[in-house]
């Protein structure tokens, strides 16, 4: 099979043959229609995210169909249309597992980082970790919902039931989740990076009552701010922008160092916090609720051969939305 190769961090992608993934009794094998390509796969490129299993193959946002099973899979029949996630595999007995937060288990292990993901004709996936896709949805239309959906609706849920929301980072993750938070009747601002006017006028576009650089005050307090920029420094302006009690969520796996900041802007009662990962049950919720809100995503697609120039895009913020790869 063709697929597209990380040898080395710092390195370019390399068009390779692979021979056909093998399922596990609990696999299933899955041809690729579309996978989204995510900011985390920069990280991993840029050697930010510092254990991947090398060579890998990337990618996390896996839409395909189920080609073959494993001796002891018994979810899914052959030709059943799934999504694949960034959360892969957890052993379910240490205290996290038991607990039901799975996300932070100790032995997790992520797609496209330990487990050859979906920059490939074909992958193998545990069925623990595949969900149904609405048929609602394209393949591409499905696969940014696979992890920009999930942590966006994850760092939302962390938000509590603020009204007034600030989304720091108006890409991929922001432009889905902006849509869940109009749904559920909260008011949205966004920030961009500054002078993007573009972005800007994408973030109206879909509900946000204001959009300003990221340097900016909002208009008025916020209740919670989502910061999906990977940019330290953005957590101390959030911060600054919300009210008394609000809660600031740092919604990406990488940051950048935040910088120290006086403690009367975390004093009366801000929490500072992040989402790591996903479990199953955000998974289930969001892939239930994204029709009922009726949410679309903007895509740019790319055939496979083009990874590096889809993650080169995403680098230099020429996208807007999602970049997904298609076989």
């Amino acid at each position: 099979m063709h697929a597209e190769l990380l040898t080395a961090a710092g390195q370019p992608l390399v068009a390779t043959e692979l021979p056909t993934p093998l399922p596990g009794p609990q696999q299933v094998l899955i041809r690729v229609h579309a996978c989204a390509v995510c900011r985390t796969d920069l990280h991993v490129v840029d050697g930010e995210l510092a254990d991947p299993k090398l060579p890998l193959v990337l990618g996390h946002e896996i839409i395909g169909t189920i080609v073959e099973r494993g001796a002891d899979v018994d979810r899914f029949t052959i030709g059943d249309r799934v999504g694949v996630p960034w959360l892969g595999w957890t052993c379910g007995v240490c205290e996290y597992c038991r607990s039901g937060r799975e996300n932070l288990c100790d032995r997790a292990r992520f797609t496209g980082y330990q487990i050859d993901g979906g920059y490939a004709e074909l992958t193998a996936a545990d069925q623990r970790y595949c969900f149904a896709i609405d048929p609602a949805y394209s393949d591409i239309e499905a696969a940014p919902l696979m992890c920009a959906g999930l942590i966006g609706y994850r760092t939302l849920r962390m938000a509590g039931d603020a009204r007034v929301i600030g989304i720091y980072g108006f890409g991929a993750a922001a432009h889905i989740v902006a849509q869940v938070a109009r749904h559920q009747g909260r008011r949205i601002f966004a920030f961009t990076r500054p002078g993007d006017l573009m972005a800007q006028d994408f973030a109206r576009g879909l509900g946000a009552e204001w959009a300003g650089d990221s340097t900016a005050m909002p208009p008025e307090p916020l209740d919670a701010a989502l910061i999906f920029a990977p940019v330290g420094g953005l957590a101390p302006a959030a911060l600054a922008a919300t009210k008394k009690g609000g809660t600031v969520v740092c919604g990406g796996i990488h940051m950048s160092d935040i910088p120290s900041f006086p403690y009367s802007i975390l004093w009366e009662e801000r929490v500072l916090r992040s989402v790591a990962n996903l479990t199953r049950r955000d998974a289930e919720e969001f892939l239930a609720l994204a029709p009922q809100a009726g949410v679309k995503t903007e895509t740019v697609t790319y055939p496979l051969a083009r990874a590096n120039d889809a993650l080169a895009d995403l680098r230099h913020g020429a996208l807007q939305g999602a970049a997904v790869l298609v076989p």
